[in-house]
């Protein structure tokens, strides 16, 4: 955290710039303040002080969230026991639900031609929630479509993140308020509420007709677009979803439109009767920082306890705390073979370093870290023992388990679980494997870089 005055003198003004770190809630990491005030530099240096007074006055309700769960959960029982997907069921609060299908979607190219398609063929309504909208391309295709339906009279509902929709332009918000769009922005962004600035939603939800749902790891942004080719854009995955668990789906996403507008949407154009569409069995569950608090952090540690086979982590935030870590070596040392990928290229490079301090337990137990080299990594998906499979917008750090309001579906069929299997395995084969000998080897000043970043790992 650093502060500056500076002034310029053409202008003869004076200038304050505060960076407030907020890593992984925006893309720059920071929340840029900035105070003009004509001819007056004491009036500056005072507002310097005032802001750094809120940061420490407020500084325990960012900083100081103590967790729930402390102590380690032990199971006798793997996944493959219906003791497991029971239980499941109670402590995260959605009932896993038959009859459902899923459709696996890769990156930009394949992902936002299904959602597209699936908006332009709405009959009643659109209920949309996501964390960043940025303006450009992609987004100009939404704002159409969504527009499109709108005017047509289908209901269209969108809520996006305060902080997310920061480069979202005010042009392209008021065209789909003209088009008859309902938008609403979730927690914005207030000077005069900086206690409140660190709670956002960083769920990504779609669902049509209350009966196709979406629900993954991309955002509304040109970064997204394409086939991961590069490293300027995001090797995603998202999914189509058809089934009694789009209902699910629905009712977390009413979660924060009930928050932010004080209304509730009901009835056949939002929940109607679902019949069967498949074989798979699957729940959607929500968690936040109030309500159902860890849900997801509980979620992966449950998971983890029951692991005996194997635990495929992919996911572009990758630091666990020191339970989750304990956890990971227990079930290592109790033969289950665990991979990890995670970014080589990353947007915040202060969680790349902040994770590397979590690494050294893991690689002396035996477990593998890949470091995915062609583009940024942005998948969020476990698996275990070929078996249990969550995904959805659920990162493996302190922020998603504790602060972000999040949400994940969990599916319970081999069949599946094999499919996401071998796309982990095609992320893998271009990936950098990562050994002790390789970390041990960092030098000093890398290492000090890391241990600073690791103390904001709570909020990364």
């Amino acid at each position: 955290m650093d502060g500056n005055i500076g002034e310029r003198a053409e202008h003869r003004q004076h200038a304050i710039r505060l960076r407030i770190p907020v890593a992984s809630v925006i893309p720059s990491g920071y929340v840029d303040c900035i105070l003009i005030v004509k001819h007056h530099l004491r009036l500056a240096q005072w507002f310097h002080g005032l802001t750094w007074a809120v940061i420490i006055l407020f500084a325990p309700q960012v900083f100081g969230l103590e967790k729930i769960i402390r102590e380690k959960i032990e199971t006798s029982y793997s996944v493959e026991n219906g003791q497991f997907s029971n239980t499941v069921s109670y402590l995260l609060g959605a009932p896993l639900v038959g009859g459902n299908k899923i459709e696996t979607l890769i990156n930009g190219d394949q992902i936002f031609p299904s959602m597209l398609k699936a908006i332009s063929q709405a009959r009643r309504s659109i209920t949309f929630e996501s964390f960043l909208w940025h303006s450009g391309k992609i987004s100009d295709q939404f704002i159409e479509a969504l527009s499109e339906r709108s005017r047509a009279g289908v209901q269209v509902h969108c809520l996006v993140d305060g902080m997310g929709r920061l480069e979202f332009n005010s042009k392209d918000r008021k065209r789909l308020r003209k088009a008859g769009v309902h938008l609403v922005t979730h927690n914005p962004v207030r000077w005069f509420r900086p206690w409140r600035w660190n709670e956002r939603t960083h769920r990504k939800i779609m669902v049509i007709d209350g009966t196709i749902g979406f629900t993954g790891g991309v955002c509304i942004s040109d970064d997204w677009m394409g086939n991961a080719e590069d490293k300027e854009h995001w090797r995603d995955t998202h999914f189509r979803i058809e089934g009694p668990v789009v209902a699910q789906i629905q009712g977390v996403f009413m979660d924060n439109w009930i928050r932010s507008r004080s209304a509730v949407l009901h009835g056949e154009a939002y929940f109607p009767f679902i019949a069967s569409q498949g074989g798979l069995a699957a729940q959607c569950f929500k968690s936040g920082s109030d309500d159902s608090a860890e849900n997801a952090r509980l979620l992966y540690l449950y998971s983890i306890a029951a692991a005996k086979k194997t635990i495929r982590l992919s996911h572009s935030y990758f630091i666990p705390d020191d339970l989750a870590v304990s956890m990971l070596v227990d079930a290592r040392l109790r033969g289950v073979k665990i991979e990890i990928i995670v970014p080589g290229v990353i947007d915040h490079n202060i969680v790349r370093m902040a994770a590397r301090t979590r690494w050294y337990k893991l690689l002396e137990c035996g477990v593998e870290i890949y470091e995915y080299e062609p583009s940024k990594y942005h998948c969020k998906v476990m698996i275990v023992d070929d078996l249990w499979t969550t995904f959805g917008s659920i990162n493996f750090d302190d922020r998603s388990f504790r602060i972000n309001d999040e949400s994940n579906v969990n599916v319970y069929d081999s069949g599946f679980a094999a499919e996401q299997v071998r796309i982990f395995e095609a992320d893998k084969a271009k990936s950098h494997l990562i050994s002790l000998e390789e970390h041990k080897a960092r030098p000093w000043h890398t290492r000090l870089a890391e241990a600073l970043c690791a103390l904001l790992r709570n909020q990364l």
